[in-house]
């Protein structure tokens, strides 16, 4: 009978472990913990099952295991045993999977979850979530670049979820969407403090090459270069520094985008309502070039006062020269006030004006006439270009090159570089142009020796060559050609051998051309002037005597 009963219980204990709910593998379950050794943790997860967990596993990044026996943990069962019979148990599988039920919770919802960056990877960081790891890309740690994320490292702190793939096993989070949204709350406020106008303190928090941000107390502001002084600013590290604590205007709030310009020169006093009255025109002052460009040079009358020299009022004589080659950075220099538009805040000034016109100054010293000396600076086809004083070039014309030669072929005569001289013939100060002539150095030769001489004039020359077609005859220097059909009247003379070189011969002037600096000359000509003087003189159409005889008569009276 006892026999019996033992049998029957251990039979109901039997059906008693077979209607137990035994823990589906792949699922969470609760155990207890009852021991603690060599770095592991023994837990008892009910059912006639124990398991063993590395401590690591129930630590925090960066942190020390706080595990103790008698502690009640989850745990992931993985397997019911193992070959040693022991349950195949996992706390960061556990750990995880509560913490991806919660983290898809606070994605649906939208909210914060707190996590700390524990590891550095290619492109960003890791973040532990309380279980689950995410990524955190490089360009969303902070609102600006961070070149030492080390004070960040194990701190934990808020972020945002962007996105997750549970099936995958992805998630991807920002810092940087939760300090902008504080910071928006913060600008926010600041700003509605702010009113445009209001003179503010700030803090330089950070230079550019176009302005600076100045913290305005949680909100940054800009301050563009030209809004710092009244005067031109390179760079906005020659008036500031980061650190600087500077008073600063509001000038104009951006509602919407929450953008705010600054000025400081707008609490200072504007030259530019003194300069009318400063700088009249036509004055002069000293100025320093500040700025160079290609279309001239920018000096600073005082500071806040900028004019511009224009490259056509820089030099009397350096024409299409870049500015850089009259004036230099930083150079004081003379100038002249032009023009003043005080509503578009320029004004214009002139270098060249502080000094004499160098064309008007060669007129006073050098008058019609005066022979000068120079330089052959440029030859083209129309003239010789000669350096004069002053700076200045003077033009010989091909026509006033030589008195002797086609301006073409006299001008092969001449090289860069030669020393000529010339005679002023016009200066034109308006036009700035001087003309010179090489051929009247010495004067006309020609003027001076026909200045007696008229057309029908009766002059000795003296024979240089004989020709098949005349002879060629020198006057004064003067050289000149007399056709055959001019050497006598009487046709059986008009041969040239019957003269020689050297032969002293009377000639009739029949023409007198300055242009081509020539003298008609003719033998034939004085010979029947001759003849009706004779005629005039001691006959008469009806006396009876014949050409002989008046001839003969003439003779005798000579």
């Amino acid at each position: 009978m006892a026999q019996n009963a033992s049998m029957e219980e251990f039979e109901a204990l039997l059906n008693e472990s077979f209607e137990m709910d035994t823990p589906e593998e792949g699922s969470v379950v609760k155990g207890k913990v009852i021991a603690v050794e060599a770095g592991q943790a023994i837990i008892d997860v009910g059912y006639k099952m124990e398991g063993r967990v590395d401590l690591k596993e129930f630590a925090n990044p960066g942190e020390q295991a706080e595990i103790s026996v008698g502690d009640e943990v989850e745990v992931f069962l993985r397997a019911a045993e193992n070959a040693r019979g022991e349950a195949v148990i996992s706390r960061e599988m556990a750990r995880r999977e509560e913490a991806w039920d919660r983290l898809e919770k606070a994605y649906a919802d939208d909210a914060r979850v707190e996590g700390a960056i524990f590891g550095r990877v290619k492109g960003g960081f890791t973040v532990d979530l309380g279980g689950a790891v995410a990524f955190l890309p490089g360009s969303q740690v902070d609102v600006r670049p961070v070149r030492d994320a080390g004070p960040l490292m194990g701190l934990k702190q808020p972020f945002q979820i962007l996105k997750m793939d549970r099936r995958r096993g992805n998630i991807v989070v920002s810092r940087r969407a939760i300090l902008e949204e504080s910071r928006a709350e913060q600008r926010a406020e600041v700003i509605s403090n702010l009113e445009e106008g209001q003179a503010v303190d700030g803090v330089v928090k950070n230079i550019t090459e176009y302005g600076a941000f100045v913290d305005l107390g949680g909100v940054d502001g800009l301050l563009h270069v030209t809004d710092m002084a009244w005067r031109r600013v390179n760079h906005p590290s020659e008036i500031l520094s980061i650190g600087e604590t500077v008073k600063v205007q509001v000038i104009k709030i951006n509602k919407e985008t929450h953008r705010i310009s600054l000025g400081m020169k707008q609490l200072q006093e504007d030259p530019w309502d003194l300069v009318a009255a400063k700088y009249p025109l036509e004055s002069t002052h000293q100025g320093r070039v500040t700025n160079i460009t290609d279309y001239g040079a920018f000096v600073e009358l005082e500071p806040g006062v900028e004019g511009l020299v224009h490259v056509s009022e820089m030099s009397w004589t350096k024409k299409n020269v870049h500015p850089g080659k009259i004036v230099s950075t930083s150079q004081e220099v003379e100038v002249m006030v032009l023009e003043i538009d005080g509503a578009k805040r320029r004004v214009s000034l002139g270098l060249k004006q502080t000094m004499r016109n160098p064309w008007e100054v060669f007129a006073e010293t050098h008058p019609e006439g005066t022979v000068v000396e120079g330089e052959v600076k440029n030859i083209t086809e129309f003239g010789l270009f000669v350096g004069l004083d002053g700076d200045i070039d003077g033009m010989v014309h091909l026509s006033d090159i030589s008195w002797d030669e086609r301006g073409e072929d006299a001008i092969q005569n001449y090289r860069k570089g030669d020393m000529v001289q010339a005679v002023v013939s016009e200066v034109d100060t308006d036009k700035e142009r001087i003309s010179l002539s090489i051929k009247n150095v010495g004067g006309d030769k020609f003027a001076d020796a026909v200045g007696g001489v008229k057309r029908g004039s009766v002059i000795t020359v003296n024979v240089t060559s004989i020709e098949d077609g005349g002879i060629e005859v020198e006057y004064e220097g003067m050289k000149s050609f007399i056709r055959r059909s001019d050497l006598s009247r009487d046709r059986a003379e008009q041969r040239p051998e019957r003269f020689s070189v050297g032969d002293h011969v009377d000639v009739r002037v029949t023409n007198v051309d300055s242009k081509t600096r020539r003298l008609g000359l003719s033998i034939k000509a004085r010979e029947i002037a001759e003849e009706k003087e004779a005629v005039e003189q001691y006959g008469s159409s009806d006396s009876g005597a014949s050409l002989g005889d008046i001839l003969g008569a003439a003779l005798k009276n000579d």
